[in-house]
């Protein structure tokens, strides 16, 4: 992605610097992920779980210069991406005769607090309908290409558009509408809806793909195939079967691999929000 020296987004909170009050566990969601699968999946061991996380990372860890520089850079890429994600869907809540309501994105390292509870490096990148902000650890870029080679730059910036799309759920409503069947299904019906939720989410970052492209011609043909790489490599399916060997569909929350790439791919070949009913789609 073209993206250096242009304009960043003033609607960032950096709490790189800031402690969270705790030390955060290492590894990322997807190691997390791992190890909650384990657990669940493999009897309920509570010792060996509180083995495996205490091996995951013990401590918090200073950065070293290279790192810290590496990280600065990764952080200004995110701003520029954000100050895109705010111009293509200024002018879509425009079309559509809406104010958009842009989000923060908060910044943080190892951990820090939001309106939603806690958040630390294991939490992975989230959005929170409490505060609209969107809490990025930008050690997950790292997490991604060292564990399952989702390299390159669009990688992280399907994750910014994904988090946003989030965003945009609570504005239209939808967010609402999820908060709403929670209270009235179980744990096992709300997963289903949930992972319509998240799809969705991915066919707007796909919408935003399509409209930056159109609007800045600043995507390379090789961006979105890192977009794919990501959103493959954080498939429901494909975690559950690194983490334990099997699969378990009830317990999906984000989608299967196929599917969130399926959804991204739909979203920037159309362009079309018209055409991201998730919780509408038959093939789900």
């Amino acid at each position: 992605m073209q993206w250096q020296g242009r304009r960043e987004s003033d609607n960032v909170d950096d709490r790189r610097g800031i402690t969270g009050g705790h030390v955060a566990i290492g590894g990322g969601v997807i190691g997390l992920i791992f190890i909650l699968a384990k657990f669940f999946l493999g009897g309920g061991d509570v010792n060996q779980l509180q083995q495996d996380l205490q091996q995951q990372h013990p401590q918090q860890q200073e950065m070293t210069a290279e790192q810290k520089a590496a990280d600065d850079k990764e952080a200004q890429f995110v701003r520029v991406v954000l100050a895109d994600t705010e111009d293509v869907w200024t002018k879509i809540f425009g079309v559509m005769g809406r104010t958009y309501t842009k989000p923060t994105l908060v910044l943080f390292r190892d951990a820090t607090t939001s309106a939603c509870g806690s958040a630390s490096s294991s939490t992975g990148p989230f959005y929170c309908p409490a505060d609209h902000d969107v809490y990025i650890d930008l050690s997950f870029a790292q997490e991604l290409n060292r564990r399952f080679g989702a390299s390159g730059d669009f990688a992280m910036a399907y994750v910014v558009a994904h988090e946003v799309g989030h965003h945009i759920q609570y504005l239209l409503g939808t967010t609402q509408k999820m908060q709403n069947i929670q209270q009235q299904v179980s744990e096992t019906e709300y997963n289903k809806y949930s992972v319509r939720l998240e799809l969705q989410a991915d066919f707007y970052a796909g919408v935003w793909a399509h409209y930056d492209q159109q609007m800045k011609n600043v995507i390379d043909p090789n961006d979105i195939a890192e977009a794919l790489s990501a959103a493959n490599a954080i498939g429901d399916d494909r975690l559950q079967r690194e983490a334990t060997g099997t699969i378990t569909p009830d317990a999906f929350t984000h989608g299967t691999s196929a599917q969130r790439m399926y959804w991204f791919k739909k979203g920037y070949d159309t362009g079309d929000l018209r055409q991201g009913d998730t919780f509408s789609a038959t093939n789900l």
